[in-house]
């Protein structure tokens, strides 16, 4: 019989994916990853209704707590990426450094396991002629979620299975009732788990970072009002600004060094090229040559036309056809052929 760890969160999704692989003959085992220390949606209700999932497809299900290194890994990389002015993307970094490759080390090491399977909405695909696993959108688009997997190895690629990457969200559901799953109804996330557990982003790093009064300016130095803290702005934010102006003011640029908040009209919020590090190649080998494609610079932003240009020290500089709205440093940007994830990496910054 084969056997794989399936990762379960206590919700609809990965409860599907389980019970999809048991019905399929698997030998399964439900691993929940205590992840928040404290009180959280996804550790404390969220671990009550994987143990009953578990208890109803009559597998087994274990519990491993790894709240040291999600401090680590994400709530003192967002805090400290906050700080500095930048706009951290936690999930990207939790699926590899958090999920899965514990995961995979935790199956193998201690239950004699090389597979594990979750609920993402992703599709992986191993290519015979370059030798390469690849990994592909969902087939619901609106569900997909290859952009956060984009920093995923070959080794994690190969060792993984998405059971729900063929299936449309309605369908898993469908499938959830069919099975009698506890979770069926169970209502979707609809934040960062950080942002669920504290009520917002901006209450969970009130929690870490004091308030520090500093000027808002605009790009001639003009101050325009006040602020409490660059950890409370993001590139491209219009609202809450608190800044009386003839037109609409957007932040294009948060100096952390000097305390200041720089804001503009809109044209000012846009850049036609960005500088992109810690370079992950997904589905190809990296190029030696520049390459045309799409890119996605945020989870729902529309796939644009640009050039990867290979750079040095695992770095892309990414140039688009069109100057692109809100270029965010610390968010991810994911480059595409068609459905398939070629690579990505974190944006430093654009010009």
């Amino acid at each position: 019989m084969k056997k794989v760890v399936v990762g379960l969160s206590g919700g609809v999704d990965s409860s599907t994916a389980a019970a999809i692989l048991h019905n399929q003959g698997y030998e399964v085992i439900g691993l929940t990853l205590w992840l928040m220390k404290g009180k959280g949606q996804c550790c404390s209700e969220g671990m009550i209704d994987a143990a009953y999932i578990c208890e109803q497809l009559g597998i087994p299900h274990q519990v491993v707590d790894i709240r040291d290194v999600f401090q680590t890994n994400i709530v003192d990389y967002l805090v400290a990426g906050y700080s500095a002015g930048i706009t951290p993307l936690p999930c990207s970094q939790c699926n590899k450094t958090v999920k899965f490759g514990p995961m995979v080390q935790y199956a193998r090491e201690q239950l004699g396991c090389d597979r594990i399977a979750t609920g993402h909405y992703a599709q992986i695909r191993y290519d015979e002629a370059t030798g390469r696993y690849q990994l592909l959108r969902a087939v619901d688009r609106n569900k997909d979620q290859s952009y956060f997997l984009y920093d995923l190895s070959q080794e994690l690629l190969a060792a993984s299975v998405f059971p729900l990457g063929e299936l449309q969200k309605a369908d898993t559901r469908r499938i959830a009732a069919d099975y009698g799953l506890k979770t069926a109804d169970k209502p979707e996330s609809q934040d960062l788990c950080l942002v669920e557990s504290n009520g917002s982003m901006r209450a969970f790093l009130d929690k870490y970072l004091a308030p520090k009064k500093g000027d808002i300016v605009d790009t001639t130095g003009k101050v325009l009002g006040q602020h409490d803290g660059v950890h409370h702005y993001t590139i491209g934010q219009r609202k809450g600004l608190g800044v009386a102006a003839p037109e609409p003011l957007y932040v294009i640029e948060l100096d952390a060094v000097n305390n200041k908040v720089i804001v503009g009209d809109r044209t000012k919020a846009r850049a036609p090229e960005c500088m992109v590090n810690r370079v992950n190649w997904v589905s190809i080998a990296e190029p030696s040559t520049p390459i045309h494609t799409e890119v996605q610079i945020r989870y729902r932003s529309t796939p644009t036309p640009a050039t990867v240009i290979p750079l040095e020290n695992s770095r892309v500089r990414l140039v688009f056809d069109e100057s692109q709205f809100s270029i965010t440093p610390g968010q991810a940007a994911v480059w595409y052929d068609g459905d398939k994830v070629l690579g990505g990496g974190i944006i430093e910054q654009f010009s």
